[in-house]
């Protein structure tokens, strides 16, 4: 965090709000460079007329969580308001709520914090190109845009001749993973393709956005991450598969993503494609004001900080970043009335009474007692493109960082209780993750029984409860986690 850099944004701020908050966050790689090519699968018309905003909450609507005990879902949620609201509380996300108050966290030396272990990095699987149905090791697979074409290449190879003349390495991951429970009708390749099938039946074509990266994301840090491929026997006891780290993760997020799982998160819904914005560039529309910065930087903390696990941010107004799972953070104090870096806590904060030069004053608590302003620089994994690896590390992950603006309403006794975006619409939205203890399983777990060892063909309750939980495009969750241990073994 160059000061400098951080002092000249402030200064941009102070002398005009609205031109400063209007951008998008620059993203830099590890190395400090620019991240010049977004990373993102939306169609540039959607990016410019701010349709793939629909796109994203066609997704969100989906997730549930318990709150005060009610079960909650996006579609039914209150849009949050500028305050932090029942939606918006921290608690309601975080493993352990450890600390509320700034001094507490400056005491326990929280400025920065960083997991013990990255989160992986994996591709998102793209309906399109087939999702887990993808030959993206085979050198003549088109990738085309056209959802079509990629389906007539694949059924002009089918997988019988593929392993008969020895290239079963360049077979798909669900094509492999029909091979393991013997499943002669490939069902879950077929579910893969239908995926993409309903769509182009429906509207001529596939949109290049559909995947599967809400079941990458929690996945990346809920289980742990493949280090070297493993060679299996199929069903049939003779047939060799080799399951690369690659083909692994995906199944893994296939399973993250349509298996049953408990959520939390907080935020709500938003599908305001141009939100208005008043003189100083604040978001105007309560659907988009959500989470509060007071909200952002408790679990930012608490959850990588004092709890050391992962959680998955979405901002809705920043194609750059959707569903990815957090890494590390760092952040800075700066006086708000004087937009001036502060090397202390203390030196940062400024009392009500003499904060006169707020420009967001008329949105404030009427309980706020003084201010305090954060600039954090957040290190998040983005998604990879899907290669034939034979180890995966740390290394091998794509990381963002992106550095966000803000102040802190603290009341009397120091307790976080709001605060104000300096970083316009594009900062963090909606906020989730699954419980430490949570597990994806599929409808047919139960039925798999006895054990499975990488010198044996799959049990025959364990293929054929597979095959029956393919049906539902769900991978066996026994499966994949022996997988991943043998992987690691």
């Amino acid at each position: 965090m160059d000061d400098v850099e951080l002092q000249k944004s402030l200064d941009e701020f102070a002398a005009d709000p609205k031109a400063a908050t209007a951008g998008r966050p620059a993203k830099r790689t590890p190395s400090g460079k620019a991240a010049t090519t977004p990373s993102t699968a939306f169609a540039a018309a959607d990016l410019a007329n701010g349709h793939y905003v629909l796109h994203r909450d066609s997704l969100r609507k989906t997730f549930h969580t318990v709150i005060d005990g009610v079960l909650i879902s996006l579609e039914d949620a209150t849009p949050g308001k500028a305050p932090i609201e029942a939606m918006d509380r921290p608690e309601n996300l975080v493993d352990r709520l450890v600390y509320r108050r700034l001094s507490e966290m400056d005491k326990a030396k929280l400025l920065k914090a960083r997991l013990a272990h990255n989160p992986w990095s994996s591709d998102y699987w793209a309906l399109y190109q087939g999702c887990l149905g993808k030959r993206y090791a085979d050198p003549d697979f088109p990738g085309s845009a056209q959802w079509e074409k990629n389906l007539a290449y694949v059924q002009s190879k089918p997988v019988a001749q593929l392993v008969a003349g020895g290239a079963a390495d360049q077979l798909s991951p669900s094509e492999k993973y029909d091979l393991l429970v013997g499943d002669p009708k490939g069902t879950l390749t077929a579910v893969m393709w239908d995926e993409g099938k309903a769509y182009f039946d429906s509207s001529g074509s596939v949109e290049t956005w559909m995947g599967i990266c809400h079941g990458w994301a929690p996945a990346a840090y809920m289980l742990e991450r493949p280090k070297k491929e493993v060679v299996l026997l199929a069903a049939d006891g003779k047939t060799q598969i080799r399951f690369n780290p690659t083909d692994i993760k995906g199944l893994a997020s296939l399973l993250w993503a349509n298996a049953n799982t408990v959520t939390r998160f907080i935020g709500s819904r938003c599908n305001d494609k141009d939100p208005a914005v008043d003189q100083n560039g604040r978001t105007l529309s309560s659907q988009v004001f959500d989470n509060n910065p007071g909200t952002w930087h408790q679990v930012m903390v608490n959850q990588i900080g004092a709890v050391g696990r992962s959680f998955v941010m979405d901002a809705t107004y920043d194609y750059e970043v959707w569903n990815q799972p957090v890494l590390a953070y760092e952040y800075r104090y700066f006086n708000p009335q004087t937009m001036k870096l502060a090397s202390k806590l203390s030196s940062a904060t400024v009392a009500k009474a003499k904060f006169t030069r707020d420009p967001f004053k008329k949105y404030r608590s009427a309980h706020a007692a003084s201010y305090v302003g954060i600039i954090m620089e957040v290190s998040y994994i983005v998604e990879t493109r899907a290669v034939s690896c034979t180890t995966d590390g740390p290394d091998d992950d794509a990381v963002r960082t992106v550095t966000y603006k803000y102040d802190l309403e603290l009341d009397a006794s120091g307790r976080i209780i709001g605060g104000e975006w300096y970083t316009g619409k594009c900062h963090p939205d909606f906020l989730w993750t699954a419980p430490a203890s949570a597990r994806a399983i599929g409808p047919a777990e139960q039925f798999a029984t006895g054990t499975w060892t990488p010198d044996q063909p799959l049990p025959e309750s364990w293929r054929k409860a597979a095959i029956r939980s393919a049906e539902s495009g769900i991978p066996l969750a026994k499966i994949i986690e022996s997988l991943i241990r043998f992987a690691n073994a």
